[in-house]
């Protein structure tokens, strides 16, 4: 005769339950022996707090290993290009020279960015070179960049502190180093933006706040402090000011887009640092440099890549040396079409400088920012409404 069952108190039934299921047992690894009633957790491995985090190898050690891998190798490539191309021994501003002189570095950063990535294990079009739309990307930033320095030269003329002379080159010639410099330009918008916008903005994107950003920012401007004299370095200070006060707030609000910014804050003011080693700079010329760096950090919040910054980069690079003939941070090119000199005060005509010491050139990169937010805003918005249409038209489907 079966027991008679009696009524549980209320309340006891889910402990009951709770007793019967069959408790969880977790999988002992072959080797290892349980862990003892009340044995305390093992020590975290230190060696592995110091060198790992939350998205793998740390960012200040990826950015040590670069350095580490970039030197030697652009060295070797360096010994490599002076054996199959003897001239660039001896300093020339002619295109074949910028050509290899660029090449060198690119291979440089390649294979140092190649290892790193390979530690890191994932591709190296994860430092910001993915994303959607990159060709369209890319040949947007090309015609934008040719049109704002266009726009740049255009003003100066306008103003009186610009005169065109006379065409430079004819006939086949301007085919020929119209290309090359184009070659050579290509390589240093990939050189520059691969070095700043894609490895570092991406490496200290997910391991930078703010202590470390002021502190990097703050080295920059007593190294320069210590070591350089003139050649514009209170465009490096004005950039590292202007930066203070959002990165800080960023900080307070703890928002999680810091990070990039917080990047950009750096990576801007090393761009801006690594120019004043140019001849003929200024102050405005510097203030320039990292001003449209920062430009390019925004570009990669739009577009979700770099891709619009190396076009960009390059078109400016390409019509101010080649097509227009002006100075390119002091340096005339050999080998140029057209031919323009300053004329007037330095504070507008650019000086020795070049456009880019203009006070105009300042207006212009805000032109070029307003057009990025405003077309890509735009752009975005379109992608989102249609993606919820889409999504409205495949529910009504399955209804």
């Amino acid at each position: 005769m079966e027991p008679q069952s009696q009524p549980l108190p209320v309340g006891s039934q889910q402990i009951e339950s709770d007793q019967a299921a069959p408790a969880r047992v977790e999988p002992i690894l072959f080797g290892t022996q349980p862990p003892e009633f009340g044995a305390q957790p093992p020590e975290p491995n230190r060696f592995k707090l110091i060198f790992i985090g939350d998205h793998g190898l740390r960012a200040g050690w990826s950015v040590l290993f670069f350095i580490l891998l970039f030197a030697p190798f652009t060295m070797g490539f360096g010994k490599l290009a002076s054996i199959v191309y003897p001239p660039i021994k001896k300093f020339d501003f002619t295109a074949p020279m910028a050509f290899v002189g660029e090449m060198v570095p690119f291979l440089g950063m390649l294979a140092a960015a190649a290892i790193v990535a390979l530690v890191e294990r994932h591709s190296i079009l994860a430092y910001n070179l993915e994303g959607t739309r990159r060709p369209l990307n890319f040949f947007s930033g090309l015609a934008a960049g040719f049109l704002a320095l266009s726009a740049l030269i255009g003003g100066l003329y306008l103003g009186g502190w610009l005169r065109f002379g006379p065409i430079a080159l004819s006939g086949s010639q301007i085919l020929k180093y119209g290309v090359i410099w184009a070659f050579a330009f290509l390589m240093v918008g990939f050189v520059e933006e691969g070095m700043f916008r894609c490895f570092l903005q991406a490496t200290l994107t997910r391991g930078i706040n703010f202590w470390w950003a002021i502190g990097t920012v703050a080295s920059i401007c007593l190294y320069l402090a210590i070591r350089t004299k003139g050649n514009g370095v209170w465009g490096v200070y004005i950039i590292a000011l202007l930066g203070l006060v959002p990165c800080l707030l960023l900080h307070l609000k703890k928002l999680p887009v810091a990070g990039f910014w917080q990047a950009a804050w750096v990576t801007s003011t090393l761009f801006g640092m690594i120019h004043t080693s140019n001849n003929g700079e200024n102050w405005i010329g510097i203030f320039a440099a990292a001003l449209i760096g920062f430009v390019f950090c925004v570009s990669i919040w739009a577009t979700g890549s770099a891709w619009w910054a190396i076009g960009c980069h390059a078109a400016w690079d390409w019509g101010e040396t080649y097509f227009y003939g002006a100075a390119d941070s002091g340096n005339v090119a050999k080998g140029h079409y057209l031919s323009t000199s300053p004329t007037g005060l330095e504070i507008w005509s650019g000086g020795a400088d070049g456009p880019e010491g203009s006070l105009l050139v300042i207006g212009v990169v805000l032109l070029l920012l307003a057009a990025i937010l405003l077309i890509y805003r735009r752009r975005n918005l379109a992608l989102a409404a249609n993606s919820m249409q889409a999504g409205s038209l495949s529910e009504q489907t399955a209804s």
